[in-house]
């Protein structure tokens, strides 16, 4: 290869003479045509020439090839040099890892470490030699090497010709600590919008003696500026209980690392008020412009009193991360927005050709109650209105083989094929009991209908139906059947509840509620008495919440099966459950709380590809951050969430997991 090579370049740098005897040759034929003697003595001078010509060509060829041969030599001497002496830190390994060579410069930055025929990764965490062969990566843009920061080119070579590859893999180690260092600065420097609100600044105030009011309002004021003034923040109070903050974004991190800690020390006032002070935090980072941190900072606020307040909620883009959130909610004693939102429901209803009612998937007695109490009072508005339900269940068929004999109700509810078919322009969808799209009994409805309302009782979630024209989401109330019982007696001037629907709504209320005994507040009494006013007979609601044998059996084996962690949290996992698993679940997790020393309860049950988890609590630990980090939601006390394509063991595994990070993040006192 190398001979050829050596030819091509001589035949280039080599003159060729050839022509040139050819011509003389011709010409002293010529001339011995004409002269015998002239062309005798031009033959004899041809022939010197010749032999010339071939002596000198053969000492010119023999010095070219010397030159090529040490040109050749001495570019691979410099070829060996420039790696041996290359200012870059550069490591060759083998395929399996194996440091085979590394030049001074890399043994630098190792203070003189040995590390020859060593494994790479065990100097280097972030480079994985197979990782990089299988995913064929040719760049790592940050390694961090004895506190600096380092790019990473990567030059794998195959030095197998066999069918079988093998490879050395050189690796080039760029410092571009100062890049990093001022990224990383211009990272601590970013602009961060906080928007801070006082949860129940007037229901607080009202709580204290009229002497002691403006000290509750100074100390809150001191407070918040205090935790402003530790991370140099620029703070100003634009409402008797707002407040917006600018700060850098290296503090908000420190924010991070301590929890949100103002939440606590604002809870912890105490100048004579009844009830505690609880503040909504709303973060908004890494927006493109100071416009869009304001509406970061705002959606997430938003998202904060949307899940009961006292806590913070963080917007980073399109992610939102979720802090606080350990008190219960304070029951507004008002029922001032119940009526505007039931004239603004109102009017929509007006404005609309029709409406359609639906609830969450795997609908309970809440979830329909509501359903039917919102189908009555589209109907007091005299326009027609249909309920979306594809599949019953175990917990409403006792209330729809009820329904069955009753000509009004006899094609009120429709699948969701049907449903589509009925849109149109001026189609008001109703969505109650759920403001999650993916749960809901019809996800694909949601953004076909232009006006959609949402009635709720749930803790907002980061994943919220965000197009809806009017959302009534209050994390207060005991279940979505209060909320839409209250909405009823605005609703019209003199509005007629069937009994059947007060039922129906006094059954949501007392599901949700266990019998009135967790979440229940003044204004659950209040329309429990209003629903009994209108006819719910409370032995027949008994009996439409009345279990069968089977679902008893379950739930009874689930409780004896529980096993106890952290010597206060129940986890049970129901194997034996049926099509029942809905509602022998959250039934077997309500029973574990009645077990003296049982603080929270978590319930699994295999449904289907799905394992369904219930989680409840007595109000000191939050089971919806729990199973919030497992896709679920729902309240402090209830809350829930379906893990897909996983095994019991397998998802058994990930709940302790979640209370396990739960705890770690310090949200247990």
């Amino acid at each position: 290869m190398i001979m050829k090579e050596n030819n091509r370049i001589l035949k280039v740098l080599m003159p060729n003479t050839k022509i040139y005897i050819i011509i003389i040759a011709l010409y002293t034929c010529v001339i011995f045509f004409y002269n015998i003697a002239l062309g005798i003595a031009g033959l004899f001078v041809l022939g010197i020439l010749v032999y010339y010509n071939l002596l000198n060509a053969k000492s010119r060829k023999s010095e070219w090839t010397k030159y090529i041969e040490n040109l050749s030599s001495n570019l691979g001497l410099a070829t060996k040099n420039a790696v041996l002496n290359l200012p870059l830190p550069l490591i060759i390994c083998e395929d399996d890892g194996t440091v085979v060579w590394y030049n001074k410069s890399m043994g630098d930055l190792f203070h003189g470490t040995e590390f020859l025929s060593k494994k790479i990764d065990d100097y280097i965490k972030a480079i994985n030699i197979k990782k990089i062969l299988d995913k064929k990566i040719d760049f790592i843009d940050k390694v961090t090497i004895g506190g600096n920061y380092f790019s990473v080119l990567i030059n794998p070579i195959n030095v197998n010709n066999k069918k079988q590859s093998e490879y050395i893999v050189m690796l080039y180690f760029i410092d571009r600590s100062d890049y990093f260092d001022l990224k990383d600065l211009y990272e601590s420097k970013k602009a961060v919008v906080c928007l801070v609100e006082v949860d129940n600044f007037d229901e607080a105030v009202k709580s204290v003696d009229d002497s002691n009011r403006p000290v509750l309002v100074a100390e809150i004021d001191k407070r918040i500026n205090a935790w402003a003034a530790e991370i140099s923040a620029a703070i100003r109070k634009y409402d008797d209980n707002k407040y917006i903050m600018f700060f850098e974004e290296k503090n908000l991190k420190v924010l991070e690392d301590k929890r949100f800690d103002i939440l606590d020390s604002i809870r912890d006032i105490n100048v004579g008020n009844r009830l505690p002070v609880t503040l909504s935090i709303g973060v908004g980072k890494n927006g493109d412009n100071p416009a869009q941190l304001t509406a970061f900072a705002s959606s997430s606020k938003d998202l904060a009193l949307g899940r009961g307040g006292d806590q913070a909620v963080v917007k980073d883009g399109e992610k939102f991360f979720f802090f606080g959130g350990k008190t219960k909610e304070v029951e507004k004693k008002t029922k001032v927005k119940a009526r505007v939102i039931a004239h603004a429901l109102s009017n929509l209803i007006d404005q609309s050709s029709e409406v359609l009612i639906m609830g969450h998937d795997v609908p309970d007695l809440d979830s329909l109650g509501a359903s039917l109490g919102l189908f009555r009072a589209v109907k007091e508005r005299g326009k027609s209105a249909y309920i979306i339900l594809n599949k019953p269940n175990v917990s409403i068929e006792e209330l729809l083989k009820r329904m069955e004999g009753m000509a009004e109700y006899s094609n009120i509810f429709i699948t969701s094929e049907q449903a589509l078919n009925r849109v149109t322009k001026n189609t008001l969808l109703i969505i109650a009991d759920v403001h999650i799209k993916a749960i809901t009994e019809f996800p694909g409805i949601v953004d076909r209908v232009e006006k959609i309302v949402v009635i709720d009782h749930h803790r907002r979630s980061a994943d919220y139906i965000s197009n809806a024209v009017l959302y009534y989401i209050e994390t207060y109330a005991s279940s979505t059947s209060e909320l839409v019982t209250e909405i009823i007696q605005y609703i019209s001037n003199d509005p007629v509840l069937k009994p059947i629907e007060a039922e129906a709504l006094m059954a949501g209320i007392m599901v949700d509620t266990k019998d009135f005994s967790f979440k229940t507040g003044v204004r659950t009494f209040e329309a429990a008495s209003y629903l009994r006013r209108c006819g719910a007979d409370t032995t027949s609601v008994r009996q439409l919440l009345a279990d069968d044998m089977s679902t008893y059996i379950m739930r009874s084996e689930t409780v004896k099966n529980a096993k106890i962690i952290n010597g206060t949290i129940a986890i049970a996992v129901c194997r034996e459950c049926n099509s029942s698993a809905y509602l022998a679940v959250p039934q077997a997790a309500d029973e574990l709380l009645t077990i003296r020393g049982i603080t929270a309860s978590f319930v699994l049950a295999k449904h289907g590809n799905d394992v369904v988890v219930s989680g409840r609590s007595l109000g000191d630990i939050n089971v919806q951050l729990i199973l919030e980090k497992l896709g679920g939601g729902g309240h402090l006390t209830v809350a829930g969430t379906k893990i897909s394509n996983v095994s019991l063991k397998e998802a058994e595994e990930m709940v302790i997991g979640a209370i396990k990070q739960y705890q770690e993040e310090g949200e247990v006192k």
